[in-house]
């Protein structure tokens, strides 16, 4: 916890500071974390992400606690895990329990008739979040299932996504250590270009093309940036540094 919240804070005072995003902690360690950050007093209230690893009726408690700490945290979102049905009881609870302010970040699981889940979380005003990778290969979901994804995601007026996991790197590549063939996050905002607009989703997220690719989104008028922004709101990464390298390297930042 340390080392995390010191190169968080690093990277936020840092020349890429706009790249970065929230702060994502599991409900399980938020003591952990308070007492870490009553150390440091940051300037600014940390910007967090909840994760919420204790179950849907650990979550008035969670944020209570994150409310109570206002000087210390600022909570921009609270993401959990859907049960196996997603089912609209559950996800009113959702509603009930997180702030109007706060957004919503809900996972279907994916399997038989998950884009009905990811359907009915968009209908009650969560985001919903894609898993892109894990510890082994059940958990990377195939160029299909993306775009499927993406396609009932931008289908919906005004809803938007966050994906996580193993998206540390821009392009689509092979990792040489297990072979697990790794989505690009590049790969994903360019596919979500193109599911927005009618083109070939399939490649763009196939490709490992990081020119082409670069090439691409870098030539989005304004108006498609703006509505590529708003659809991929953001993905989770384990590293800063690496994406930040990418991004340099294909002259994107």
């Amino acid at each position: 916890m340390p080392d995390a919240l010191a190169g968080y804070l690093d990277d936020r005072a840092g020349e890429y500071a706009g790249v970065q995003g929230v702060f994502l902690c599991p409900a399980s360690r938020l003591p952990e974390m308070i007492t870490e950050l009553v150390k440091i007093r940051p300037e600014q209230p940390l910007p967090l992400s909840l994760i919420i690893d204790t179950g849907l009726g650990g979550v008035p408690k969670a944020i209570s606690i994150v409310e109570s700490r206002d000087e210390l945290l600022s909570l921009r979102m609270v993401e959990m895990p859907a049960p196996s049905d997603v089912d609209e009881v559950w996800l009113e609870r959702v509603s009930e329990f997180v702030p109007e302010d706060v957004v919503r970040v809900v996972e279907p699981r994916r399997g038989v008739g998950w884009l009905d889940g990811v359907r009915n979380v968009i209908e009650h005003g969560s985001w919903p979040k894609i898993r892109c990778g894990g510890l082994s290969t059940e958990n990377f979901p195939s160029v299909d299932e993306v775009a499927d994804f993406l396609a009932v995601v931008s289908g919906s007026p005004g809803a938007a996504f966050k994906a996580t996991n193993s998206l540390h790197r821009a392009v689509r590549h092979t990792d040489p250590e297990t072979g697990f063939e790794h989505h690009g996050f590049l790969n994903l905002l360019v596919a979500a270009g193109r599911s927005l607009s009618g083109g070939n989703v399939r490649e763009a997220l196939a490709s490992t093309d990081g020119a082409a690719l670069a090439k691409e989104a870098a030539g989005l008028s304004t108006e498609a940036a703006k509505a590529v922004r708003s659809l991929f709101a953001c993905y989770a990464s384990a590293t800063f540094d690496e994406s930040v390298a990418d991004l340099k390297g294909l002259g994107l930042l």
